[in-house]
C-alpha cells in the first residue's frame, strides 16, 4: 500500500497560510552564498534571510491572530541567549511563533509545506525539525519519505532534500549549510544540547571547522515538535546555539504558546469529525466496597507541604460504602480518613514526590496511579479478552472496506509481558487461543503470530539501532518490532494475503501491539482502532498521551483515509469508570491550558476578571474553564435590639427555650423481625468485573462528557475467592463507626445471621451482606426509637442572652431575604435562608397581616434525637384568624418543598418526628414536652394556621 494525502483540507490550509501569512511583505530572496572568516578559516552558507523589521513582523502577527480569533499579542515574544560564533561571541535573538493543532490532524504535514510554502512565498529555504525523543524523530523520517513525491508534485517539484542528523556523517552539515535547495535536517535536542555532542566540536573530517557554525552562517527556520519538551533552560540555550532566523513551535499540547498564530482545539477537532470519535469501555470490579481499597489520585506539593490524595472505601454516616477520595499528609491514618478498623494497618509513613510513591507503616509502598484490593489478575484477564473479541468483531466488518485493524496495549510493567511466565502475556495467549474457535480467519493463527512489542533498551552504535530486551536479550525479534512498528507502516497496515513474500506476509499478520511508554508520543497508527490500558502508574502515561496514539483517521488498503464516522471509532478499554476517565481526560486538557493562560495574564485562573473569562473562553471553548463556584454571599445582619426585648418575643422564647432530654424503649426481638425479613429481601450482588459501554462527546460549552451507552455485563464472577470474615465483628464494626454509633450486642448480630434464609449471599459477598444487613439493622432500629420516644423538660434552657449578645453577626448564604423595615416583625434586618423556597416564606410572611412575630432560630439552638442534633427552622407568632385580640398562636415551624415526604432523606424525616414529640403537634396528636407551641411542617405560608 502507498499513503496517499489531500492537499486540501482548510484547516491545514488556515494552517499554513496563517505562518506564511505572518511575514507578508517580506522580498523573495535568492540564492547566493555568504562568507564568514574564522579563526582557522572561512566559514561558507546559503543563509535564509528576513528583511522585515519588528514593527511590521508584529502588525503582521496581530493581523493573522484576530482573523483566527486569537487575542492578539502586544509585543512579540522573543528568545535571547548568549552564544559563540565563529565570528566570536554574540546574542542570539529570534522570533517564536506558535500552531497549536490536536493530535491526529496532520501536525507533521501541515509544517512540512509550511516549510515549502515559505520556500515559494520568500526563497526561504534551510530548516532544521528538532525534536525531543528517537520515536518522534522516526515518525517524522516516515513521514518525510511517505509525502515526498506528494510535495514535489504539489510545489512544482522544488529540488528538496531531507535527512536525518548523523554524527558521523559531518559531510551533511556542509551540504546543509552550503546547498540552495530547500534542505530540512531532522535532529534530536539529545544531539546538540551537550557541549561533548560532536556538533558542537572541531573536527578534521571538516578541515578543523566546528560543524554547529555551519548550521548557524546558515540562519536556519527551527521548526520545533513537541516544544512542551524543550523547555529546560538547557534546551534553550542549545536552540539559541543554532543561531535560528525564527523558530516554528508545532504542539497540541503548549506550555508556552510564543506568538501563537493557529489553533485547532481538542473540541473542535472531535466536533468537525477530523479525529475519530472515542467511546470507551469501562472494566470495572464491582461489588466490594466492603473490601478494603487503596488507590493513589495524586501528590501535590505545596510550599512545605506535601500531600497526597487517596481514593478508599469509606463508611459513610449513613452506614453505606463508598469509594472516596480523602487528602492525607505524613502520619495521617487511613483507617480514622475512611473510618474503618480494616485500614488500621495503613498509616502514612513517607509521600515522596520525587519518587512519585506513598508509602505506609506496614512497609507497603504504593506509586502514583497504583491500587491495592483490587482483583488485578481478573481486570487485566477481562480488559485482554474483550480487546481480542472487539478486534475479531471489527476486523470483520471493516475487512471488506480494505481496512486492517490494529490493537495497542498499554501495559504496567516491561516484566508483565517480557517474562517467559509474564501476566499480560500469559493472558493476552490464553484468551487469544480460547476466543479464536469462534471466528474462523483466526482459528489457524498463533497468539505468537500476531503480535509484537516495543518497549526495549535503545542503543545507537555508528548510526543504526540495536535494541535489545534488558530481560530476555531478544534482540533480533525486538529489531524487527521496532523497523515494522516504527519504520515499516505500510506492512503493519496491510493484510498478509496483499504483500509479496513470506518475510513480509508473516510481518503482516502483527496486528496486537505491546508497549509501556515507549509509543507514548511521536508515533501514531490510523488504524488503532483499540487502546487497552493495563498500566496503573499514573505517572508514566498521560490518558491524552495514550489516546492520541490511535485517533488519527484510518485508511484502506489503498492508503486513502476512511471519512465515514461510523468506521472511524477508537475503543479505549479502561480499567476505571468511564465517567472518572472522561472528566480525568478532561482535566488534563484543562490543565494543558492553564500554564498557557496563567502566563498570558500573568496571574492563577481562579483570579481572570469575567472580560478576560470571555476572550478565554472565546479561544478555547467554555469547557476549558472551570465554571466560577456559585459562592455563599458574605453580608452583615443587624440585630433589632428593641424587638428582641419586646413583650412578644420574651413570650415566644419563655415557650420555646427549655432544652429536653429523650428516653427510648429497644425491644430487642421486635428489632430482629422488623430486620431479619428485610436483609433477606434484600438483593446482595455478586462481586463481579463488569464491562459498561460510554461514548464520549462535547457539549455546547466545548467540554467532553461520557454518554453510557450500555448497561453494565457482566463477563466475570468473583463470588467464593476472598476468604470469609468474621461476620459478627465486620456488621459490629459497620455500626459502631457509623454516626450516631450504634452498638448491638454480639449475641442479637449473631442471631441475625442465624435467622437469616439467605445465608448463600453472606458466604458469596460477605462484605456486602454485612453491610446491608448492619444499615437494615439500625434503619429498623431508628424507626423503632423514633415511634417511641418520648421528651421530658428538663431544668436547663438557651438563654436569651445569647441573641443580645450577637449584635452583629455575618451571614454567609447563597439566599438571603431582607424583612420590610417598616414592618419590623423580626429580630435582624438580614435573614439566611437555605432555599428560594424559605427565601419566598419569608416574603410571605412579611405580607400576612396576622404574622406578628417570626424568627430564623439559630444554629445553636437545637433538639437532641437519636439521630443527632435538629436545628428547627422557624418560631412564629401569630394572631388569631382575624388578628383582632384573638389568643395568640406559638408556633416552631419546618419549611420543605410541597413534595418532601417523598423526597427527604430518612434521618430528616426521623428528626421532623422528634421535633413534633419535643414540640407538641395538634396536627399528628402529639402532646409535646413544651406547653403552648405547636410544631408543623410547612411548603408554604399559606399552610400556617
Amino acid at each position: 500500500m502507498k499513503f496517499r494525502f489531500d492537499p486540501n483540507q482548510d484547516y491545514q490550509l488556515e494552517a499554513i497560510r496563517s505562518v506564511a501569512d505572518v511575514f507578508d511583505g517580506q522580498p523573495r530572496q535568492t540564492g547566493g552564498l555568504r562568507f564568514i572568516p574564522g579563526t582557522i578559516n572561512i566559514t561558507a552558507a546559503a543563509p535564509n534571510r528576513l528583511d522585515l523589521g519588528e514593527a511590521d513582523l508584529l502588525a503582521n502577527l496581530q493581523a493573522v491572530q484576530q482573523g483566527n480569533r486569537i487575542t492578539p499579542d502586544s509585543e512579540l515574544k522573543l528568545i535571547e541567549e548568549p552564544i559563540e560564533t565563529v565570528e566570536g561571541e554574540k546574542t542570539a535573538r529570534f522570533m517564536n511563533f506558535s500552531v497549536e493543532m490536536e493530535t491526529g490532524t496532520g501536525k507533521t504535514y501541515v509544517y512540512l509545506r509550511t516549510a515549502l510554502e515559505l520556500n515559494k512565498a520568500y526563497g526561504m529555504r534551510k530548516f532544521i525539525i528538532v525534536v525531543p525523543s528517537v520515536a518522534i524523530r522516526e515518525g517524522v523520517l516516515k513521514t518525510l519519505q511517505v509525502t515526498e513525491d506528494h510535495l514535489k508534485r504539489l510545489y512544482g517539484n522544488p529540488v528538496y532534500n531531507y535527512q536525518v542528523y548523523d554524527s558521523a556523517n559531518l559531510s551533511q552539515v556542509r551540504q546543509f549549510a552550503m546547498s540552495d535547495a530547500v534542505e530540512v535536517m531532522v535532529m534530536t535536542i539529545d544531539s546538540f544540547n551537550k557541549t561533548a555532542n560532536v556538533l558542537r566540536r572541531d573536527t578534521e573530517k571538516l578541515q578543523g571547522e566546528v560543524p554547529i557554525h555551519l548550521i548557524q552562517a546558515a540562519r536556519p527556520i527551527l521548526i520545533l515538535d513537541e516544544p512542551q519538551n524543550m523547555e529546560s533552560e538547557k534546551s534553550v540555550a542549545a536552540l539559541a546555539l543554532l543561531d535560528p532566523l525564527f523558530a516554528l513551535r508545532y504542539s497540541a499540547t503548549h506550555r508556552n504558546p510564543y506568538n501563537l498564530v493557529y489553533r485547532l482545539t481538542p473540541a473542535q477537532a472531535y466536533r468537525e469529525g477530523l479525529v475519530k470519535k472515542i467511546e470507551v469501555a469501562s472494566v470495572m470490579q464491582e461489588d466490594d466496597e466492603s473490601l478494603p481499597y487503596i488507590r493513589i489520585d495524586d501528590i501535590r506539593t505545596k510550599k512545605t507541604q506535601v500531600s497526597a490524595r487517596v481514593a478508599v472505601h469509606k463508611l459513610m454516616k449513613d452506614g453505606a460504602i463508598k469509594e472516596k477520595t480523602v487528602t492525607v499528609k505524613a502520619g495521617d491514618s487511613l483507617a480514622e480518613k475512611a473510618n474503618r478498623s480494616d485500614y488500621e494497618p495503613f498509616q502514612v509513613d513517607e509521600i515522596n514526590p520525587g519518587g512519585q510513591f506513598v508509602r505506609f507503616a506496614n512497609n507497603v509502598e504504593l506509586s502514583l496511579g497504583a491500587e491495592l484490593g483490587a482483583d488485578k489478575e481478573a481486570i487485566f484477564d477481562a480488559q485482554i479478552r474483550y480487546t481480542i473479541e472487539e478486534h475479531f468483531q471489527k476486523q470483520a466488518r471493516m475487512k471488506k472496506r480494505g481496512i486492517k485493524v490494529i490493537s495497542l496495549f498499554f501495559i504496567d510493567r516491561v516484566a508483565n509481558y517480557s517474562d517467559e511466565d509474564g501476566l499480560i502475556r500469559r493472558l493476552f495467549d490464553r484468551a487469544f487461543h480460547e476466543l479464536k474457535p469462534g471466528y474462523p480467519e483466526w482459528a489457524d493463527l498463533s497468539a505468537d503470530e500476531v503480535q509484537a512489542a516495543y518497549f526495549a533498551e535503545q542503543r545507537h552504535r555508528s548510526g543504526n539501532v540495536e535494541l535489545v530486551d534488558s530481560k530476555t536479550g531478544e534482540a533480533r525479534r525486538d529489531v524487527e518490532a521496532y523497523e515494522l512498528i516504527m519504520k515499516d507502516k505500510e506492512t503493519l497496515l496491510s493484510f498478509p494475503e496483499s504483500v509479496q513474500g513470506e518475510d513480509a506476509r508473516r510481518k503482516a499478520r502483527v496486528c496486537f501491539i505491546f508497549s509501556h511508554s515507549a509509543l507514548r508520543e511521536g508515533w501514531d497508527n490510523p488504524n488503532v482502532f483499540q487502546i487497552c490500558t493495563l498500566n496503573q502508574t499514573a505517572s508514566t502515561i498521560k490518558k491524552r498521551q495514550e489516546v492520541g496514539r490511535g485517533v488519527r483517521l484510518g485508511v484502506d488498503q489503498e492508503g486513502n483515509r476512511v471519512q465515514d464516522e461510523r468506521v472511524n471509532i477508537l475503543t479505549v478499554v479502561a480499567n476505571e469508570s468511564y465517567a472518572r476517565y472522561v472528566q480525568s481526560l478532561q482535566d488534563e486538557m484543562a490543565y494543558e491550558y492553564r500554564e498557557a493562560i496563567e502566563a498570558r495574564y500573568g496571574k492563577p485562573i481562579g483570579e481572570l476578571t469575567n472580560a478576560e473569562r470571555r476572550k478565554v473562553e472565546q479561544e478555547y471553548g467554555e469547557g476549558i474553564l472551570p465554571p466560577k463556584p456559585r459562592r455563599a454571599g458574605r453580608s452583615k445582619a443587624h440585630l433589632r435590639k428593641r424587638r428582641v426585648l419586646s413583650e412578644d418575643f420574651k413570650e415566644l422564647w419563655e415557650r420555646i427555650k427549655h432544652k429536653t432530654r429523650y428516653a427510648v424503649h429497644i425491644n430487642t426481638e421486635k428489632l430482629l423481625e422488623d430486620a431479619v425479613p428485610e436483609i433477606d429481601r434484600q438483593s446482595i450482588p455478586l462481586p463481579r468485573v463488569t464491562i459498561t459501554k460510554a461514548q464520549m462527546r462535547v457539549d455546547g460549552a466545548g467540554a467532553f462528557e461520557a454518554l453510557q451507552t450500555s448497561a453494565a455485563k457482566t463477563v466475570k464472577d468473583l463470588a467464593g475467592r476472598y476468604p470469609l470474615p468474621n461476620l459478627v465483628d465486620v456488621m459490629s464494626n459497620l455500626l459502631e463507626n457509623t454516626s450516631p454509633p450504634v452498638r448491638l450486642t454480639r449475641r442479637t448480630l449473631l442471631e441475625v445471621f442465624t435467622r437469616a434464609r439467605n445465608k448463600r449471599a453472606a458466604l458469596d459477598n460477605p462484605h456486602a451482606w454485612a453491610g446491608v444487613a448492619a444499615r437494615t439493622l439500625k434503619d429498623k432500629l431508628m424507626d423503632q426509637l423514633v415511634e417511641g420516644i418520648r421528651y421530658e423538660k428538663l431544668n436547663e434552657w438557651y438563654e436569651m442572652q445569647q441573641i443580645l449578645d450577637d449584635e452583629v453577626v455575618e451571614v454567609f448564604s447563597r439566599y438571603v431575604a431582607k424583612p420590610d423595615v417598616h414592618e419590623d416583625k423580626t429580630v435582624y434586618d438580614l435573614i439566611p435562608c437555605d432555599s428560594d423556597v424559605e427565601k419566598k416564606f419569608v416574603k410571605d410572611l412579611e405580607a400576612r397581616r396576622d404574622v406578628k412575630l417570626y424568627v430564623k432560630l439559630p444554629r445553636w439552638f437545637t433538639v437532641p434525637t437519636p439521630v443527632g442534633d435538629y436545628n428547627p427552622d422557624w418560631a412564629i407568632v401569630m394572631h388569631g384568624e382575624d388578628g383582632d385580640g384573638k389568643p395568640l398562636l406559638y408556633l416552631v415551624t419546618e419549611t420543605k418543598g410541597e413534595n418532601w415526604r417523598r423526597e427527604l432523606r430518612p434521618n430528616e424525616l426521623r428528626k421532623i418526628k422528634c421535633g413534633a414529640a419535643h414540640f407538641g403537634s395538634k396536627e399528628s396528636g402529639i402532646e409535646g414536652a413544651l406547653d403552648g407551641v405547636d410544631y408543623k411542617v410547612v411548603s408554604d405560608a399559606s399552610e400556617l394556621p
